[in-house]
């Protein structure tokens, strides 16, 4: 059987040596790749032809790729590389890495047109500057062909163990069963859409009712279909810790120990941050600061060899999923950094669980691989309605004054002129702007454009921090490189700007109890926030979608369907399925309290009608319940009223920041046996992502129909959906308040044996345009 793989794979497997570093340049972005690739290409003659298609075989091994541009008159290859900065700051090994690309595409095309000889040219460009500089170097095809060979024989061994791997992989994916003999009610229905959205490679948008077992309802389906459709990855993406947990449990209990079944041989990697990895925080990622990056590239090929190898223990036949855990173990093992190992691993993983970011993001791992090494990647997104709000995220810049402030505070600002030249200038150009604004009497201000002053002053900041990081790689900084990754994807974001975002500016609101400040008086000049925000992450998230053989978004709230498909760049052709709920009416009582008005003016005058409604309610019937509100405020001001009027109930609150224990002990409180209400905020840790089965949970109040604050930014955003979509105050709005709210009381059913009640506390609840947004099987 023939193993395929990319040059560009084939070099990094055989020709990296020596440190990881980190220090050379920021990359330039894939637009400013592609752009100064076709900017060298249109320099060139009239018969020069750009990413020109070659392969070749050495005995097992295919071997392809691009060329970035051939002369075929002049008998010359050019391997082209984009940069930004200084190039005399390359390290070796850089250099050495792309002379052997050039090498193994010299030979290709040698083969191809029958040449004895060729001209190998390194052309790189500077994005800045648009210059050239070009080495070149003349082969014979027979040296050339020595090196392809050679560097195919490095990698055969290898490519023959992924062969073995991917052949017993797919034979135990083809006799794969279920493993809980049937599916819930509901779990088919989903898995069957997944297999099909699979087989026809298309998008598919499901909405399934909680509780019953999406993960494992879309994990199983999609890997039955592997095999058939030579799917090379699988991609599971979740915007929180618990539903990558999930997703790692249903993977174990597919692939149980050997002591029960036989191992099921699928290599499952979890990505990690590179906080949460990092074994050296205080150092800079090169050889010549932490030792994890000196000799990384010497010692990765153990390492990864270790990390993929068949477990041992208690006889499995599968590979141990290699979890942050096990990763970290085998890095320290071999002195390599876990973070980066991890990164590596992605290449030889067969499902990776990680975050919305790894795929999604501009620079997105997986997203660069899947494109490099052209694989059939299949996706899973979980809980996709919050993929909205985290792509906008992902395509929102911001700076802000403290940042700017840390960096000019900074002890390189202060030894080195250049820095501090560099930063003044973007604080003059920052206050000139906030002059012309507090000229205007605005607090908040919308612009057309990103400031062209201001964008060329840190464009100008950029370049010179990014001397200056080359030049002093032992002077480890973080308040300048915070500022400095700030304002490289301000510039980034800013030349992709379009209708997709906002650029705004925010003054911070002034305290009126300052006797030498006047109320409303302006703040000072350069205390502004300036963002490019963006609003629809379609045309970003779109191209990644595209990407993907099949990808499956799934979540229990995923109405209107309109709605995620603009928001989400949802290919034309996409499938909606929307799961029959498993659960009766019967099981959830949903009541409607006509009678309050949680609305912001009416505030004070809900705070008794909801803390005797909860009362009554726990006293028809105790045992656990949540109470949601639509923020601390609210929440402290009706416990405060339910503590003073009804003190012999029992109940806990949400405070502001939790940490990861405090929010394991709140829900600890929660058990068969016990009784009380839990104050929590909506859309915070509580109300979505948690499980809480049976007695530990029979009831919600919510208190708000979740709707966002209206303020100048979101007024800004429903004047952009008005014009994008003409739906401006439910796509700002309506949609994303209600989906908040069908998550909060999700919480309460989550298996066919739960029964209990929902209390919907506001009069718009009544209304018909609210009412359509909620699940179908609520009966209010």
């Amino acid at each position: 059987m023939t193993y395929t793989v990319a040059v560009r794979e084939l070099c990094e497997f055989t020709a990296k040596l020596g440190d990881l570093d980190l220090r050379f340049t920021p990359a330039p972005t894939a637009l400013e790749g592609i752009a100064g690739h076709s900017t060298v290409a249109t320099r060139r003659g009239a018969g020069y032809r750009a990413e020109v298609a070659l392969a070749g075989q050495y005995k097992t091994l295919r071997v392809r790729g691009r060329a970035d541009g051939v002369d075929a008159a002049q008998q010359r290859l050019d391997e082209v590389k984009t940069f930004k900065g200084r190039l005399d700051r390359q390290p070796a090994s850089h250099r050495a890495l792309h002379w052997a690309q050039a090498r193994i595409y010299g030979w290709l095309l040698c083969q191809q047109e029958g040449w004895s000889h060729i001209d190998l040219a390194l052309v790189y460009f500077d994005i800045g500057t648009q210059k050239e500089t070009v080495f070149t170097d003349r082969h014979t095809a027979d040296d050339l062909q020595q090196h392809f060979e050679a560097q195919c024989e490095r990698f055969l061994a290898w490519a023959e163990a992924q062969v073995a791997h991917r052949a017993a992989r797919d034979a135990a994916l083809g006799a794969l069963a279920f493993p809980f003999g049937t599916f819930r009610a509901g779990q088919r229905p989903l898995a069957e859409a997944v297999y099909k959205a699979a087989a026809s490679g298309r998008c598919l948008l499901a909405q399934a009712p909680t509780g019953i077992g999406k993960t494992m309802g879309t994990l199983f389906p999609l890997l039955k279909a592997m095999p058939g459709q030579q799917i090379d990855k699988v991609f599971f993406l979740a915007a929180k810790t618990s539903g990558r947990q999930m997703a790692l449990d249903a993977l174990q209990r597919l692939a149980p120990p050997a002591a029960t079944a036989p191992g099921l041989p699928l290599r499952v990697l979890e990505l990690v941050a590179r906080d949460k990895a990092c074994e050296h925080p205080d150092k800079a990622c090169h050889g010549e600061s932490c030792p994890l990056a000196q000799g990384f590239y010497d010692r990765l090929p153990a390492a990864r060899a270790a990390a993929v190898a068949p477990a041992t223990e208690g006889g499995s036949q599968g590979p141990a999923p290699l979890l942050q855990a096990r990763v970290r173990e085998v890095a320290l093992a071999h002195q390599v950094c876990p973070y980066y190992l991890s990164q590596e691993l992605a290449r030889w993983a067969d499902v990776v669980v990680g975050d919305y970011n790894y795929y999604f993001d501009l620079g997105g791992l997986l997203h660069g691989l899947t494109q490099a090494n052209q694989w059939r990647a299949a996706l899973l997104v979980d809980e996709a309605h919050n993929l909205v709000e985290r792509g906008r995220k992902m395509y929102t810049a911001e700076l802000r004054p403290d940042s700017l402030a840390l960096a000019r505070q900074s002890p390189a600002a202060t030894r080195h002129p250049a820095v501090k030249k560099a930063l003044d200038k973007v604080r003059r150009c920052w206050v000139a702007l906030d002059k012309e604004q507090t000229a205007a009497g605005a607090h908040y201000a919308v612009f057309d454009a990103f400031p062209d002053k201001l964008l060329a002053a840190l464009q100008q900041c950029g370049s010179t921090l990014s001397d200056h990081f080359a030049d002093h790689p032992a002077e480890p900084d973080a308040a300048l490189q915070a500022f400095y990754f700030d304002a490289l994807h301000l510039v980034r974001m800013a030349e992709l700007l379009d209708t997709h975002s906002l650029v705004d500016i925010t003054q911070p609101h002034q305290p009126t109890q300052r006797p030498q400040r006047a109320a409303g008086k302006a703040p000072a000049p350069g205390g502004s926030t300036l963002c490019i925000r963006n609003v629809v992450p379609a045309p970003f998230l779109q191209p990644r979608l595209q990407a993907a053989h099949t990808s499956t978004l799934f979540s229990a709230t995923l109405q209107p369907a309109r709605y995620y498909g603009d928001l989400l760049g949802l290919p034309d052709q996409h499938v909606w399925v929307d799961v029959e709920s498993p659960f009766a009416s019967a099981q959830l009582q949903v009541q409607v309290a006509r009678h309050i008005s949680t609305r912001y003016p009416d505030r004070n005058a809900s705070l008794a009608p909801i803390a005797d409604l909860m009362a009554r309610q726990f006293t028809a019937r105790p045992g656990n319940y949540l109470a949601f509100f639509s923020s601390y405020e609210y929440l402290q001001q009706v416990a405060h009223v339910f503590e003073r009027n009804h003190p012999h109930l029992p109940h806990w609150r949400q405070s502001r920041r939790m940490l990861e224990a405090e929010q394991r002990q709140f829900l600890d409180r929660f058990t068969d046996t016990s009784e009380g209400i839990a104050f929590a905020v909506l859309g915070g840790a509580f109300a979505e992502g948690i499980d809480l089965p049976g007695r530990r949970l029979i009831g919600a109040f919510l208190a708000t129909l979740g709707l966002p604050q209206v303020n100048p930014v979101n007024e800004q955003i429903r004047q952009r959906m008005q014009a994008l979509f003409g739906d401006g105050y439910d796509y700002t709005y309506l949609y994303p308040g209600l989906q908040k709210v069908v998550q909060a009381a999700g919480r309460v059913i989550r298996t066919p044996s739960d029964e209990g009640v929902v209390h919907l506390m506001d009069d718009r609840f009544g209304r018909s345009e609210v009412r359509a947004l909620l699940p179908t099987w609520w009966q209010a």
